[in-house]
């Protein structure tokens, strides 16, 4: 038996605020990150999955990082709330709308959801995989609130 094995601890738990690393495992899975609904129910919004990275194990009181995905033809909920959010486009292309403007965007791009803006994401139905993007958000927020449709938008390149 090798003595400095007994030497080496166990990495720390997923669970509990201290220093971490979560192992991508390939298509976008991380080691102990259960895949989850979107939301609740489906009424609003279809083919969307989310995983929550950090924040829901006790990491921070302050803010949450999330991966969601969008399959072909999904699309996220068409809403608005106060608080505001940084997503990062990390698999496939899609579409953000804010207002009225639509904005194609693709692995890389950065976008900034304002307070009150109402906006939607969104994977076209001839999308040849899934639009996947990191989504970082306060840890405390308001519940948000449906918008109906916005009427003619504009789509922006």
């Amino acid at each position: 038996m090798d003595p400095s094995a007994d030497s080496v601890p166990a990495p720390p738990a997923l669970d509990g605020n201290h220093s971490k690393v979560l192992r991508h495992t390939g298509e976008f899975e991380w080691e102990g990150v259960p895949l989850e609904d979107y939301k609740s129910t489906t009424e609003s919004w279809r083919g969307i999955t989310r995983r929550e990275l950090l924040g829901k194990r006790g990491e921070s009181h302050d803010f949450h990082v999330r991966y969601f995905e969008i399959e072909p033809g999904g699309f996220s909920t068409l809403e608005k709330h106060q608080h505001e959010h940084a997503v990062i486009v990390q698999r496939g292309q899609g579409e953000v709308q804010f207002g009225c403007y639509v904005y194609r965007v693709g692995f890389g791009d950065v976008i900034y959801v304002s307070p009150e803006d109402p906006h939607q994401f969104r994977n076209p139905d001839d999308a040849g995989e899934p639009f996947g993007f990191l989504c970082i958000v306060n840890a405390t927020r308001d519940r948000p609130q449906a918008v109906d449709g916005l009427g003619a938008c504009h789509i922006c390149e």
